[in-house]
């Protein structure tokens, strides 16, 4: 995925899911053969800007660019909309009050919806107008609250999933936040493990996910 947050957002050029493998593997965008999204799937300005905010919360800049810098809110955006980590299977559209109203005919959640709706109103208005600490505060209960003991099936789970992906398997963060080691590069057997030491993109069972 590409660092294209300051692009101009086309409706009818938006990425296909040739596009979206393209991204996660981190093929240039420009050699992807580009199709349209269907108008009502198509985010709002506002959507778009959501995203970005929410992505850079979850891994903000500190020696290295944040999520949001890198253009991994638009990367939720596609994913959500192509079905990556099963957002368009039934299963992801609770069958409870609060989900019920952003379910599309087929029984999957527009976790965007449901995304900036939830937001606002926990910051009782314009969760984008609130201050950073404010926006912190209400993002981190929701968070907590989607990953409370015996919680199942919460949208925030599926979003927040993405929004590690997209940022790991970008430039930014597969290489410059972890340590990238070309494979096969050499075999050492026993490597010392120091503190502070960055995990390596290429072994994703040292990455955390939580």
């Amino acid at each position: 995925m590409g660092e294209r947050a300051g692009q101009r957002w086309n409706r009818r050029d938006f990425f296909a899911g040739a596009a979206l493998l393209a991204l996660v593997v981190g093929v240039p965008a420009a050699a992807v053969r580009l199709s349209d999204l269907p108008d009502d799937e198509a985010p709002t300005d506002r959507q778009r800007a959501l995203m970005r905010e929410v992505s850079q919360l979850v891994l903000p800049r500190t020696g290295t660019a944040g999520a949001g810098d890198v253009g991994v809110g638009d990367f939720v955006v596609l994913a959500l909309v192509h079905g990556l980590e099963g957002s368009r299977t039934s299963a992801a559209g609770a069958a409870t009050p609060q989900f019920v109203r952003f379910r599309r005919p087929d029984g999957s959640l527009r976790q965007l919806s449901w995304l900036e709706d939830e937001l606002d109103r926990r910051s009782r208005g314009d969760f984008l107008a609130r201050p950073i600490a404010v926006r912190s505060e209400v993002l981190a209960k929701l968070d907590a609250e989607a990953f409370a003991k015996d919680v199942r099936d919460h949208p925030w789970k599926t979003v927040k999933g993405l929004i590690l992906t997209g940022y790991y398997t970008s430039e930014t963060g597969g290489s410059k936040e972890l340590r990238y080691e070309l494979v096969p590069g050499r075999w050492d057997p026993d490597l010392p493990l120091h503190p502070g030491d960055r995990a390596f993109s290429s072994d994703w069972t040292a990455v955390d996910f939580g």
